[in-house]
């Protein structure tokens, strides 16, 4: 039996995890614990394998004042929380970090792409990562996780919002591009494969095809049952226009496709299964 405890209960990855590793009973004892208060230092580590460090601060506005919070949560309190891991006889530590550590907006990123995080978001991960790994020895194993887009039913983040705008309008372009994201049971399932193999490394997981930003707003649209019409005529001005968001919905930007370790196959959903059960299918 292998004992492990999700830090950041509440969160959409953790709560996914504990779910995913629930059926299999006989094999994983997990707990969860939230990071909201000092409370969590006073939780005997020392009776736990594995640890899977998900707290922390995405998915809201960065501005002045909140720059310092980004810190303290998502590179300090990480790094607190992997001290008493190892302190307290804790095997491996699993940390979630983030493509946003790279900085890019459009390219493709491999093993041997340098970091250069432009947003606090970013920054804070990489601090903590570098941190955290520092803290490896040949009893406490460190994993680093740098996953792409998250989604899944009950996502927070850009796929939501497609999946209304897919929804509402009746057209939408038609640009042939590659995005790297990750359906939540394939991270998870990668995770629980980690866990069994008691595995350190910086992992780059994806799902193993790339997505077409307008085949996926049409497969939302579809699985509703609705038409919506793709049209190549504002190609042109969303290619001259080149913002952070026109680059963030219809650029390239994938990781270089390889798995994390060759015996590891995690995806167990493909895109046309996965977006229907993001939608609500069975």
């Amino acid at each position: 039996m292998t004992k492990i405890l999700i830090t950041g209960k509440n969160s959409y990855v953790g709560k996914a995890l504990e779910k995913w590793l629930g059926k299999h009973p006989d094999r994983y004892s997990i707990d969860a614990i939230s990071l909201r208060n000092d409370s969590w230092n006073k939780k005997d580590f020392s009776d736990y394998d594995v640890v899977f460090h998900v707290a922390g601060i995405a998915h809201i506005k960065e501005t002045k004042e909140n720059t310092p919070y980004y810190y303290k949560v998502n590179r300090d309190l990480a790094y607190e929380v992997a001290q008493k891991a190892r302190i307290e006889g804790v095997k491996q530590f699993i940390f979630l970090s983030s493509m946003s550590v790279y900085g890019i907006e459009t390219g493709v990123i491999d093993k041997n792409t340098i970091p250069n995080p432009r947003s606090n978001y970013g920054k804070s991960k990489l601090q903590a990562e570098e941190l955290i790994t520092s803290l490896e020895d040949v009893s406490f194993k460190v994993a680093i996780l740098r996953p792409p887009m998250i989604y899944g039913r009950g996502c927070k983040g850009n796929y939501t919002r497609l999946a209304r705008l897919a929804l509402k309008i009746p057209i939408f372009p038609d640009i042939e591009n590659k995005r790297s994201m990750i359906y939540i049971d394939n991270l998870c399932e990668l995770v629980r494969l980690l866990i069994d193999s008691s595995s350190s490394d910086l992992f780059l997981p994806q799902d193993k095809e790339y997505v077409c930003t307008s085949d996926m707003v049409k497969r939302i649209a579809e699985i509703h049952g609705k038409q919506i019409k793709m049209t190549r005529l504002f190609n042109p001005l969303l290619r001259l226009l080149k913002t952070s968001t026109i680059n963030k919905v219809f650029g390239d930007l994938v990781y270089e496709k390889y798995m994390p370790e060759p015996k590891m196959e995690y995806q167990v959903y493909d895109f046309k299964s996965s977006i229907h059960l993001t939608e609500g299918g069975h």
